[in-house]
């Protein structure tokens, strides 16, 4: 099979394409990744001379980006390519809405004008809003509170859309909150577990009793290419890991395995619109077959010290880059 991953220069999308690389030997993936702040060449090193993987920068706006990448024909379509990050669509949400809302619309242009036979929308958790008891099943409706659940909203509701009218074989994943090794460190487990590396504070928002899901990242690939392989067209489905914890936990298990104390936290103001929990109902799919297997507790302080252990990756981004600098100045600092 081969499969175009859109945005696998990212934290799920490159987890995904080392993944499959590893589980298929009969696949090839061509990743399109325009490569912006979060893409990062460095999560794709294991697998860049692999010859069965090929890379194209562009931008999955744009017709003639997502043709190119195609070339003679793919059979799939997985799509990560996403503005993801809450705080900056707060902060600009322009960008959120080319990609999320514009970008899927091209995508499913160009899956129906080629005739490729499936396409996986990877979407969140958040397209649902704030639950304050019980879970979202696939059926609940939908309720984004911020700019980026909304943007990607739209391109749920578009890939729906497609459906109905023409028929188009897209599936869509909502996945819960997700962490793990090569995350951007703007998200809560990598910037807390940087900034106490780096002998910084913790910049924990409200009272920390914010409460979310969390899926480790091996899974949430699993649960991507249980979806494609064996997914119904135009259905959505849940991919959550059971697990909800206050960041107020996460917080504590992260101070716990660095061997500090808890006067590194830093409380900052709420940001706007903080949806106060998320919950999933994942028994659509494990009724299909598919369960999440990593251990959360486990899962967790394994990511906290691949951190530890590979400043290399991180340290270059936090300090030698000005775009984290500019966004933590802008949105940390400024705000306080």
């Amino acid at each position: 099979m081969r499969v175009l991953v859109c945005g696998g220069a990212g934290f799920i999308g490159s987890d995904f394409v080392r993944r499959m690389l590893a589980k298929h030997a009969d696949w090839e993936i061509v990743n399109l990744d325009k490569l912006t702040y979060a893409g990062n060449p460095d999560n794709l090193l294991d697998v860049a001379e692999d010859p069965r993987y090929t890379f194209v920068q562009g931008d999955i706006a744009a017709v003639e980006d997502v043709s190119r990448a195609i070339g003679v024909g793919v059979d799939a379509v997985v799509n990560f390519a996403a503005e993801t990050h809450v705080d900056r669509s707060i902060d600009r949400p322009e960008a959120f809405l080319r990609t999320d809302v514009l970008g899927t619309h091209t995508l499913l242009e160009v899956v129906r004008a080629r005739g490729i036979e499936r396409m996986v929308q990877v979407s969140t958790d958040e397209v649902y809003g704030s639950i304050e008891s019980g879970s979202f099943t696939e059926e609940s409706p939908i309720h984004p509170s911020s700019p980026y659940s909304a943007s990607k909203a739209g391109g749920d509701l578009q890939a729906l859309a497609y459906h109905t009218t023409f028929g188009t074989p897209v599936m869509i994943t909502r996945g819960s909150n997700t962490y793990g090794p090569y995350q951007y460190p703007e998200k809560l487990v990598p910037l807390f577990v940087t900034n106490a590396l780096e002998g910084g504070q913790l910049p924990l928002y409200g009272d920390g009793m914010n409460v979310r899901d969390w899926l480790h990242v091996d899974d949430h690939s699993d649960g991507i290419e249980f979806v494609l392989e064996n997914g119904e067209p135009g259905q959505v489905y849940n991919v959550g890991g059971g697990n909800e914890r206050t960041n107020r936990e996460i917080t504590s298990i992260i101070i716990d395995e660095l061997g500090l104390t808890e006067d590194v936290i830093k409380w900052v103001p709420d940001r706007p619109g903080h949806d106060r929990r998320y919950s999933l109902d994942t028994n659509k799919l494990r009724a299909m077959g598919w369960s999440p297997k990593v251990d959360f507790e486990l899962g967790l302080r394994e990511t906290i010290r691949w951190y530890r252990d590979n400043e290399w990756w991180w340290r270059k981004i936090k300090h030698d880059e000005g775009e984290f600098a500019d966004w933590k100045k802008r949105w940390y600092e400024e705000r306080s």
